[in-house]
């Protein structure tokens, strides 16, 4: 039985799982559709002639990487016809995940949303290349490009994200203290702690999908609009609630409970020692990635 169990654990798409399910993720925005993604991955992995692969990880990849290409590409007027404003949902992430920077910032929910402005084939040689480090040929071959249009359209990519991207880096200790300093606000109800806390140009995107009344269906800008909101929104609450830190996509982020149950996960943008964008998603169709740490790996 030991044996059995530990030819089980072997098994290439088990060993790779984490590192699958984070280039799903990466390429869709999307807990459930990775999932989905490798459920069929699996079945095809379970199907091949393992005699023609010469590397179970490059094969794996390529093979996860065309499913999610498929979805994403299956799955555009869904997101066209969204109401209101789409994030990505929402992980719950251990805490080491910050100690990969580059992976920390590759499934950053303000990253993934700069990922969403690219097409789909950008966004999948972007991941490949800038987060796994992933060779031209074998992204060419994931993707179904030659070598050289490859390069091309990462170079485009990069230079499309980096555009985009929050300028300055912040280390992760100093995004936990501005985070902990708005929730202590927000919880004591200290209008100009908030205030001081929140860039005077913060936006606040919010993602209800339309199934939350009161939620905001349009980005917010500026700290009084986004404080005169929060406050509005806690005002007509006819019960307590409560905001906690939690890890999002591996940064300190929050989540809201109300009457017991979850509403929303938020996660944060620091810049200048201020949060300068708000993510909040409060689709419950969104929320279950929060149930359990994701099996995030590069």
């Amino acid at each position: 039985m030991s044996e059995a169990m530990g030819a089980v654990s072997e098994d290439p798409f088990t060993t790779h799982r984490g590192l699958l399910f984070t280039v799903a993720y990466e390429i869709l925005g999307s807990a459930a559709d990775a999932e989905d993604v490798l459920q069929e991955s699996w079945l095809r992995w379970a199907s091949a002639d393992r005699g023609d692969v010469h590397d179970p990880r490059a094969y794996l990849v390529r093979i996860v990487t065309r499913q999610a290409l498929n979805l994403l590409r299956a799955s555009s007027r869904r997101r066209e016809e969204y109401v209101g404003p789409w994030l990505p949902e929402p992980l719950l992430t251990t805490p080491d995940v910050a100690d990969d920077v580059v992976l920390a910032e590759s499934v950053s929910v303000a990253m993934l949303t700069v990922l969403e402005t690219l097409g789909p084939t950008e966004r999948a040689v972007f991941v490949l290349r800038e987060v796994f480090d992933v060779p031209f040929d074998e992204i060419a071959d994931a993707v179904g490009k030659a070598p050289a249009t490859v390069r091309q359209i990462a170079h485009r990519a990069r230079d499309h994200v980096a555009a985009r991207r929050p300028r300055v880096a912040v280390d992760s200790s100093e995004h936990d203290r501005v985070v902990r300093r708005f929730i202590a606000a927000l919880e004591s109800g200290d209008v100009q702690a908030l205030m001081d806390v929140l860039a005077p140009d913060v936006v606040s995107v919010t993602d209800s999908g339309g199934l939350v009344s009161g939620a905001a269906r349009r980005p917010l800008f500026g700290a009084e609009k986004v404080v005169a909101f929060l406050r509005g929104s806690l005002a007509k609450l006819d019960t307590t609630f409560e905001i906690a830190p939690i890890r999002v996509n591996g940064l300190l982020g929050a989540r809201i409970v109300i009457g017991g149950e979850l509403l929303a996960a938020v996660s944060f943008t620091v810049e200048g020692g201020r949060i300068s964008r708000v993510f909040s998603v409060a689709n419950p169709h969104k929320l279950s990635g929060i149930g359990s740490e994701a099996p995030l790996a590069r």
